[in-house]
């Protein structure tokens, strides 16, 4: 049972002085400092300008080519007043609960507002800084300590230093000639990631989700599996078959669907009461798939799925996988970060047997979107001969360097982004212990909600949590009464839309729902960042119950 150090409400005000002072000690001068002195104003002497030699005009098609066509200083200027703006409006203010989550308008109300339409000529800076004091204020505030409506959430001020830094220099990680430093930091991250899944070595590459992460699995154990699929082709392939739970995320069908295999070849397999794949199930659909005369060449397991929260049995499935020969993919986007958990890891018992793993620490870690992994327990460059498509004009072999540097064969993508710097720099400055504390926390949170919810009158838990998903019921008072047949669940399931329409409508916080699996609409919430305290868990029924009382 939790037990709360004390039942004192924090002032909001308290909350926000102590957040704005902290910030503007350690964050705000540093990161915002003017983008250029004059030398007059330091006290040093100036400098000797350096004069370009004058040249004749030089016109070519109509187009005068000497000289920048940019204002320098006008640009730093602008450049330096929308960092204010950011630092006033997002990292100082959005977080701040006595704010609104967000500031809801339709959408055709929205166009009018935003002024969407690109114009001939360009628009004054006063102009355009209005137009970014606009996005900001309709934007929804993913900062916010209520919002809890996806699986990210919160600011991570490292993280967002180092997207500030990599959008600045606007580098593409593909050699080691054009990105040095975050080409080195990507292959230390993977390193690190490696290890914890418990690999001794291992591959892996960034991309731009787990959706993509799952997909790269795929085509990698299909290629595994027939490798001249690669030249000839989808022409002569038996027919493939893989393996996922019913409750697994719906990139799953979306790969097979765009890598031909086909969404038919895809045998979700039957899931527990609390959403795990039943191994015995999986290994019936195997040995249904044989007879039928395909060819079943991988199992998608789930490390975390999206709505319930739930953890498929790893080790059960892997002896299955080492049974039949079959390539064992483990979909940790949600998940995996409880692996940086010596007290929750225990989730992802037999991880280390898997072939690969798709892990996104811009989830419960807060490396910012997009920040996500594909890691491959295979270490004989089974990645490069998959995707490599030897560009002699980008993968020259005879560099002066060591060319082992240059990456980028191993995506699918030709530009990509730095994204493991954020997660990096977050590492940098938490440490480990810092990162398991952020998972601890989350983990901790939801706990303390779930026995709340078991306390109020009108809530009801769908299941007791796992991981940091809790999801519940809310029955408004007109309900509490009726007996549960099918008028009972048919009303049910109107009263979680409405009280979502009414709390965007307020901007007071945002909050998740679904039907799932024969169950009516429900809430779902997900704690991950560490700005959320027991108060706003409290405030969140609090507020649920406000909105839905007159039901």
């Amino acid at each position: 049972m939790t037990s709360p150090v004390s039942d004192h409400q924090e002032m909001p005000e308290a909350r926000i002085a102590l957040r704005s002072s902290w910030l503007q000690k350690h964050f705000f001068f540093s990161l915002f400092v003017l983008l250029k002195k004059k030398n007059k104003q330091t006290g040093e002497p100036e400098q000797p300008e350096m004069v370009p030699n004058k040249k004749n005009v030089v016109l070519v098609d109509g187009v005068i080519l000497n000289g920048p066509t940019t204002d320098p200083k006008a640009g730093e200027k602008f450049v330096e007043e929308a960092c204010r703006l950011i630092m006033e409006e997002v990292i100082l203010k959005a977080p701040d609960v006595t704010e609104k989550v967000c500031e809801w308008q339709p959408p055709e109300q929205l166009k009018q507002l935003l002024d969407l339409e690109m114009r001939d000529t360009g628009e004054p800076h006063q102009r355009l800084l209005k137009l970014c004091q606009d996005v900001i204020r309709y934007s929804v505030k993913t900062n916010h300590p209520r919002f809890f409506n996806q699986l990210y959430a919160g600011m991570d001020y490292y993280s967002l230093v180092a997207r500030f830094i990599t959008e600045a220099l606007n580098p593409s990680v593909y050699t080691y000639e054009v990105s040095p430093v975050f080409l080195l930091v990507e292959e230390a991250v993977l390193k690190k990631m490696i290890e914890f899944i418990g690999w001794k070595e291992g591959d892996g590459i960034f991309n731009p989700g787990g959706s993509v992460s799952n997909m790269y699995a795929m085509n990698l154990a299909r290629y595994k599996y027939c490798p001249e699929i690669k030249e000839k082709g989808l022409s002569g392939l038996p027919r493939l078959v893989l393996f996922t739970s019913a409750e697994s995320h719906y990139s799953m069908k979306k790969a097979a669907s765009f890598l031909g295999i086909g969404t038919q070849n895809v045998y979700f397999v039957e899931t527990d009461s609390r959403g795990k794949m039943i191994p015995e199930e999986l290994e019936k659909q195997v040995q249904r798939a044989r007879k039928e005369g395909a060819a079943p060449f991988l199992v998608g397991a789930t490390s975390g799925t999206t709505v319930l929260g739930a953890f498929d049995p790893l080790d059960e499935i892997a002896d299955i996988c080492a049974r039949y020969g079959l390539w064992f993919h483990v979909d940790a986007s949600w998940g995996g970060s409880a692996l940086m958990s010596r007290k929750h890891r225990k989730l992802l018992h037999g991880i280390h047997r898997a072939d690969s793993v798709a892990w996104n620490p811009h989830k419960m870690l807060m490396a910012g979107i997009q920040c996500c992994a594909l890691l491959v327990k295979d270490s004989s460059d089974l990645l490069k001969r998959c995707y490599s498509a030897n560009a002699s004009y980008l993968f020259q072999q005879d560099k002066f360097y060591d060319v082992s540097y240059d990456t980028g064969d191993k995506s699918i993508q030709c530009s990509r982004r730095p994204d493991a710097f954020k997660f990096w720099m977050t590492w940098k400055a938490l440490g480990t212990l810092g990162l398991e504390e952020r998972v601890n926390r989350a983990i901790a949170l939801a706990r303390y909600l779930a026995e709340e919810i078991t306390k109020r009158e009108g809530f009801r838990l769908l299941l007791e949590p796992e991981f940091a998903n809790v999801c519940f019921w809310f029955i408004p008072p007109s309900l509490r009464t009726m007996e549960e047949g099918p008028e009972f669940w048919a009303k049910l399931n109107l009263v979680a839309p409405a009280i979502k329409e009414r709390m965007m409508k307020k901007g007071s916080m945002m909050l998740g729902y679904q039907p799932h699996q024969g169950k009516v609409n429900f809430f779902r919430q997900v704690v991950i960042s560490p700005q959320v305290s027991r108060e706003d868990m409290d405030f969140l029924l609090d507020e649920i119950d406000l909105l839905g009382r007159d039901m």
